[in-house]
């Protein structure tokens, strides 16, 4: 039972109140892009969105994760018709993990040229994600959490889900 409860303690720090930058930034710093991970917590999309939108232009584009492809009718119907003042690019990550989309990042950080990006997922995914984004891409990580409610059970299955994860991003090396 101690084994259990230090276990729990030492992911609250990791996955519960992960270091999430956006709330530092400041009208004046700007990034090369949004890059949104994909995922089943619907909110990063949106919130994404306004982050380039209202909030002054954090970034001159977003990049939206659809792992799902055309599976996924509202992600597709987002990147194939364009609504906003900026550029929505999406891709479909290969493989459909965060390291399909590290992989992605990094290619388009080269081609483009970016040295910032603001990523958005939700909050027990943060430190993972950092964690494998940071093997790919050099650049500046600026993490934002999605405003979400999550339930505690759904938490139970993201602490387990984000530490099963974490071994399987242990065990690759580089990018």
């Amino acid at each position: 039972m101690l084994v259990a409860c230090a276990i729990i303690a030492a992911g609250l720090p990791v996955y519960v109140a992960p270091q999430i930058e956006i709330e530092n930034l400041s009208p004046y710093r700007r990034a090369d892009a949004i890059f949104v991970l994909g995922g089943a917590i619907y909110e990063r999309y949106p919130y994404a969105l306004e982050l380039a939108l209202a909030l002054e232009g954090f970034a001159p584009e977003v990049v939206v994760s659809n792992p799902n492809g055309a599976k996924d009718v509202w992600l597709t119907d987002l990147c194939d018709h364009p609504r906003y003042e900026f550029p929505v690019t999406c891709f479909e990550p290969d493989p459909p993990t965060t390291r399909g989309e590290a992989m992605e990042l990094r290619r388009l950080a080269e081609q483009r040229g970016w040295n910032s990006v603001i990523v958005v997922t939700f909050v027990p995914h943060v430190s993972r994600a950092r964690f494998i984004l940071d093997r790919c891409f050099d650049g500046e990580l600026i993490m934002a959490a999605s405003p979400a409610d999550i339930a505690l059970s759904y938490w139970a299955w993201a602490y387990a889900y984000q530490t099963a994860g974490y071994m399987r991003a242990f065990s690759h090396t580089g990018c």
